[in-house]
């Protein structure tokens, strides 16, 4: 089976009715990075940090995958798909995708400050993490995000998964964040790179070779079409 490796950004969520964290309406238009998505931000208020992640996690399960979500696992059928997304939340995994990277940590996640080994999965039913809930090894949990500032610890397997690619495929991601950006400058000379957004997107390396200017859900319905109508389904 070929491998279709596809990188997802916000706007791969935000037709599940997720907000999305850039642009016009955007997450940070409403809260500073540096007080919810820092660590230094986490040492001064960590209440407002965990509280900005507990509503987040509230929204998450309210909401369901949409059309592009389970276009890209019916694409399984035909191709190793691999999804690396910035999403943090679990929306591939629930449309029953199976080989995932979250580049940017899970939001149904908390960690420990002391080990970010030493994780916890949070129940549905009791999502919240709140100041003095402790890990396993009894330090304080925080969220499993990757924070401005912090190292991105799966990138090495993303940029593994992009060299290894026979099809590239972004997915609703302005591609000016790195590292993540940066996978483009793994895919190798030749390989077709469809991009699908609405919007107009940077391309940083000019390796796209096909763009689909439509939302997630249209545009991975079009893709699914291209791929069969090219008989790549091998």
């Amino acid at each position: 089976m070929k491998k279709l490796v596809v990188l997802t950004g916000a706007g791969m969520s935000a037709e599940s009715g997720l907000a999305v964290f850039r642009g016009s309406n955007g997450m940070w238009d409403k809260y500073r990075i540096e007080d919810v998505a820092t660590p230094e931000g986490w040492y001064r208020n960590p209440e407002l940090v965990l509280d900005f992640y507990n509503q987040r996690r509230r929204e998450l399960l309210k909401t369901a995958p949409n059309a592009g979500h389970k276009g890209l696992k019916d694409l399984e059928r035909s191709y190793d798909v691999r999804i690396i997304t910035q999403n943090v939340d679990n929306l591939h995994e629930r449309a029953g995708s199976s080989n995932i990277i979250h580049l940017h940590g899970e939001l149904m996640l908390a960690r420990s400050v002391k080990d970010e080994n030493v994780k916890v999965e949070l129940s549905p039913d009791n999502c919240d993490i709140h100041v003095g809930d402790t890990a396993p090894d009894g330090a304080q949990l925080r969220p499993d995000i990757v924070w401005f500032g912090e190292a991105v610890p799966m990138m090495d397997k993303a940029a593994e998964w992009a060299s290894g690619a026979d099809i590239f495929v972004v997915i609703g991601t302005s591609l000016n964040v790195y590292p993540a950006a940066g996978l483009l400058a793994y895919v190798k000379p030749g390989v077709p790179v469809y991009l699908i957004d609405p919007n107009e997107v940077n391309d940083p390396y000019r390796k796209v070779t096909r763009y689909i200017r439509k939302g997630a859900c249209e545009g991975v319905k079009e893709l699914m079409g291209l791929l069969a109508g090219n008989g790549t389904a091998r």
